[in-house]
């Protein structure tokens, strides 16, 4: 899997779902909108499918966290609550990426495993809520609630569904890893 190649696709999905966006205000530039609008929507699913398929929980967040950079590049700057929800965003995947990096050092994350309560609320199937968890779920939360947006169409609907399906999909695969580091 080439994640250059899909941090490109993401770049230019972005790119052109926001270049739709705009044209949809401009009188006239409706036609061209939403061409590029669904040209962009398309290659995001495309990517974000692909994205799943790799089952790697590196490039799924490397990806995610991508779009949500580009997304914040195109943001209007007064727009202070979506700049902030999305900041924080970028902020837990790499605290993600982090968490990540130190399942895969075994011998370290079981020192670290200690740390955590053993409060049933606070482990996924077993094992440490730690911050990937928490990012994984507080990200899909977010991406679910847009879907409750009015105005949302179907296919962003749709890509919100899939980013959010990512997000369990990470989840699953590391929750394998926190299995092989403390039982190795």
């Amino acid at each position: 899997m080439d994640l250059t190649g899909l941090l490109n696709d993401i770049l230019v999905a972005v790119h052109h779902i926001n270049e739709g966006r705009k044209g949809f205000t401009v009188p006239g530039g409706e036609p061209e909108g939403r061409i590029s609008y669904e040209d962009g929507i398309a290659l995001a699913m495309a990517t974000f499918q692909e994205t799943q398929r790799s089952g790697d929980p590196h490039i799924i967040i490397l990806v995610e966290a991508a779009f949500l950079t580009h997304e914040l590049q195109f943001c209007d700057a007064d727009d202070t609550d979506t700049r902030s929800s999305l900041t924080y965003a970028m902020q837990s995947l790499r605290d993600a990426l982090r968490a990540l990096e130190a399942v895969e050092d075994m011998t370290g994350y079981k020192v670290a495993e200690k740390t955590y309560p053993t409060d049933p609320k606070k482990r996924v199937q077993g094992f440490p809520m730690d911050v990937f968890h928490q990012a994984c779920s507080s990200h899909g939360t977010r991406l679910r609630n847009s879907l409750r947006v009015p105005g949302v169409n179907m296919r962003e609907k749709a890509l919100l569904k899939q980013r959010a399906v990512n997000m369990k999909v990470a989840q699953g695969v590391y929750v394998e890893k926190q299995r092989k580091a403390l039982a190795g």
